[in-house]
């Protein structure tokens, strides 16, 4: 704290008028005469000119000048002397101009007479070597300028204690700062001093850290005294004055003081101290900041929730009672070495106010959620803190009083029973969320969390018999508790059962029964006025839980067993067991096409009744034709039906198609001989499908009529019914053609030359004729013949082509040439 620190050195004076300087820059400048910068202490400094503020130079020098960028300085002769100094640029750079003009001895601010000394030399102009001017001793003249004229330099003054001037720095051109250097041998009054200040150059004092202990105590804003500080600073002496300022620019100008007490505008405040020696008018400028901040040393309480309870005599009212010193423990929890008062309000007023503060074990009185105030208050440093927290009283879970009637469907009507309490959970807690429950044989039991009924499946031993529900909340921890009554029916009802064929379309074993067909049987013998409710469990149907619809399709294939729950006035009166079968339709083939060879006929052929995988024997049969046997016997074809009918009356139709085949028909046979290529058409008819072979009647057989490229000669076509297997005809054919070459030279190949394709069923008067190269007929060949040798009257012709002709029988003519080789 700075009322308890002591500085006993003194600062330079320099410095001091640098930072004040900055401060003009953006405070209140002084450009002016009546703002104008003490100079105390006989040190150098370092200052800046920016603006003119008022213009006071005009027709005040003969130097023919005015404010451009001025600064005002007011010197106090304290010793008499000679009055120097040199003024240098903080840039060499000679167009950088500085001005100066002096006013005295002892004139005032609005009157200040013509200039002593100035000068206003232009040093670019007046080809100096460097830019500095001044008073010195050398210089003779009093004024030098504008312009060229001049160095720069006027003499110096000789000046008497008690003096004072005005002494005015301008800078026409450049931006730079400036130095200045006394150099004369009067000397200036000493600036005041700080104690509190212990280190060289430095002007501020430590921060001053208060508590916000003025209500409201969280608007940052509360009381300073500095007189203790004022005290330290004056330390004794009788001709200083100590005031304190917001800005900097107040302090300067000894403006809008603050005064010794106070109340801070903001948590961090800058303060500026003006120290001023009343005699000489010196003075120096030190700051600090004041920091002011609320109790924030603990931690921040959390939501407060308790379950309503029973103090107040009602466990559902929104009433429950707080033990705030939990929340005490909690707010101050691992923060060591305290000293807390921490009290408990309803509102901040109060609060703030320290009245009406709550006691630790609260019970609220109005609906919550409620927001606490917290005042902490630290006993050591007075300092004043506030926080908040919530508190809400937790609904306890809803827990229904319940009364289960069961069926005692064990066979002994001794009135006990297997009850799963599982499947009253939900109308115990209404389907409520994050709800657990739990059952107790007793109340006792419950409240002391003992013998818990395992899995919730409990079989009575009394009838009837109560056991208790503990419901929690696993969101909140609150709980609450139910009685169930149960009760056992030792009545009974009839049992029965639904059969039906598979026969909706989809042999899958699943079939939808109308469960209302057993109400006659299930009531037979019983009184009137009775209910009936349906579910797929015996379980279900005890505790009536996910019954299901009168139209019930089965969820198990062929056979499933459902219960039927008879009630009287809403108690159980009776479970029957409603046996569902669903019977299988006969597995036969339903459509089937047959064939029936048409050249078989009078010949019969067996249609069957198609079961895939069954014992025929086990059914009846109804034919299209009548008939009532397994297999009947047919000789033409048509479409034939019958009906498989089995013994549980679950029937399926089977329709056979008998279509007609048979074996094939010769309408035609094209053939094109006597090329390259010989092709064979062969074109049928008949109600067969038909495949064809040339040759051999195992094969080949192809699906075309037609044969490319068929060998010249004697040939037979078959043709194959292969729809029904009805059997293969035949037909002979010829190919006519020649050979290109023959070689009779005695070694049995091609001995003889012929025309192919011809026989004795096959053109048998066919003309043939032989020619040389000349046209000389050489031979006429037998048709039917070996054919021609190469010989001519008994004689070898020799190798050569030689020419044929040949007049068919059926009227064509051909003529070509072949080789005789030897």
């Amino acid at each position: 704290m700075i009322s308890h620190q002591r500085i006993r050195s003194k600062s330079l004076v320099f410095i001091i008028l640098y930072f004040l300087c900055m401060a003009w820059s953006y405070g209140q400048e002084p450009n002016d005469c009546q703002n104008s910068v003490t100079v105390c202490g006989n040190s150098s400094f370092s200052l800046d000119v920016n603006g003119i503020g008022t213009q006071e130079l005009n027709n005040s020098n003969t130097c023919q000048s005015q404010e451009n960028n001025s600064i005002w300085l007011k010197i106090n002769i304290a010793a008499s002397g000679t009055l120097g100094f040199i003024l240098t640029p903080a840039s060499t750079n000679i167009n950088e101009d500085y001005d100066f003009f002096v006013f005295g001895p002892n004139v005032s601010c609005g009157n200040i007479g013509q200039a002593i000394r100035c000068s206003t030399t232009n040093p670019a102009a007046a080809n100096q070597g460097n830019n500095l001017t001044g008073l010195n001793a050398t210089s003779t003249d009093p004024t030098n300028g504008p312009g060229a004229d001049g160095d720069s330099f006027v003499s110096q003054l000789n000046v008497l204690a008690g003096e004072s001037y005005f002494i005015v720095i301008d800078r026409p051109i450049g931006n730079s700062p400036f130095s200045l250097e006394w150099t004369g041998t009067a000397s200036f009054p000493d600036n005041p001093s700080n104690p509190l200040i212990t280190q060289p150059e430095s002007t501020s004092l430590p921060d001053l850290n208060l508590c916000d202990n003025v209500a409201p105590f969280d608007d940052n804003s509360t009381q300073v005294d500095l007189t203790s500080l004022t005290q330290d600073i004056v330390n004794g002496e009788s001709d200083v004055t100590v005031s304190y300022h917001a800005s900097e620019s107040d302090a300067n100008i000894n403006t809008n003081p603050l005064g010794t007490i106070f109340n801070t505008s903001s948590a961090s405040q800058d303060v500026y101290i003006r120290i001023e020696n009343t005699t000489t008018g010196c003075f120096i400028l030190n700051d600090f900041s004041i920091l002011v901040g609320a109790l924030t040393n603990f931690n921040e309480p959390t939501l407060f929730e308790v379950c309503d309870d029973l103090s107040d005599g009602d466990a559902n009212n929104g009433q429950s009672t707080f033990d705030f010193s939990t929340k005490t423990q909690e707010i101050i929890s691992a923060i060591p070495d305290i000293n807390y008062d921490i009290s408990y309000f309803l509102s901040p007023a109060d609060a703030q106010s320290n009245s009406g503060a709550l006691p630790l074990n609260y019970t609220n009185t109005t609906p919550t959620p409620l927001e606490i105030t917290v005042r902490i208050q630290d006993n050591d440093s007075g300092c004043i803190g506030y926080t908040a927290f919530e508190i809400n009283v937790l609904d306890n879970p809803t827990a229904n009083d319940l009364s289960i009637v069961q069926c005692d469907e064990d066979g002994i009507p001794e009135g006990y029973t297997t009850y799963d309490l599982n499947d009253v959970i939900a109308d115990i807690t209404d389907g409520e969320d994050n709800r657990s429950v739990r059952f107790y044989e007793s109340f006792e039991d419950l409240q002391n969390n003992e013998d818990v009924i395992v899995d919730h499946i409990f079989e009575n031993y009394m009838n009837p018999q109560t056991v208790f529900a503990l419901v929690t909340n696993t969101a909140t921890g609150c709980v609450n508790t139910a009685e169930i009554t149960l009760e056992t029916s030792s009545t009974a009802s009839n049992d029965t059962f639904l059969q039906a064929c598979d026969d909706d379309g989809t042999e899958d074993g699943l079939y939808t029964f109308n469960l209302e067909d057993a109400e006659n049987v299930i009531l037979s013998g019983l009184p009137t006025n009775l209910d009936i409710a349906y579910y797929e469990t015996y379980d279900e149907a005890l505790t009536e839980d996910n019954p299901i619809a009168t139209n019930f399709t089965n969820t198990i294939t062929y056979e499933q067993t459902v219960y039927a729950r008879v009630e009287n006035a809403n108690a159980c009166y009776g479970i029957s067991r409603i046996e569902l079968t669903v019977f299988q339709l006969p597995n036969i083939i339903t459509q089937e096409e047959v064939f029936y060879c048409l050249n078989t006929f009078p010949e019969t052929i067996t249609l069957g009744s198609g079961f895939i995988d069954d014992i025929p024997n086990n059914y009846y049969y109804n034919w299209s034709t009548g008939e009532d046997t397994i297999e009947i016997e047919i000789n033409e074809p048509g479409t034939y039906s019958v009906r498989v009918t089995s013994t549980d009356g679950c029937f399926k139709d089977r329709t056979i198609t008998v279509s007609p085949s048979n074996t094939a028909s010769f309408v035609d046979i094209d053939i094109t001989d006597a090329t390259s290529n010989n092709t064979i058409s062969v074109i049928v008819s008949g109600e067969g499908s038909y495949q064809y072979a040339l040759d051999n009647p195992q094969g080949p057989y192809q699906d075309s009529p037609v044969f490319d490229n068929a060998p010249f000669g004697l040939h037979t076509v078959y043709v194959k019914d292969i729809k029904n297997d009805c059997g293969i005809v035949e037909q002979d054919i010829s190919v006519i053609g020649f050979p290109k070459y023959f070689t009779p030279n005695g070694d049995q190949f091609h001995p003889y030359w012929q025309v192919q394709g011809i026989s004795e069923d096959f053109q048998p008067e066919t003309e043939i004729l032989i020619f040389d190269r000349t046209g000389k007929l050489l031979a006429t060949l037998n048709p039917l013949g070996s054919g021609w040798d190469g010989n001519y009257k008994g004689n070898p012709m020799p190798t050569s082509d030689y020419w044929f002709k040949v007049n068919l029988q059926d009227g064509r003519t051909l003529n070509g040439h072949f080789t005789l080789k030897r």
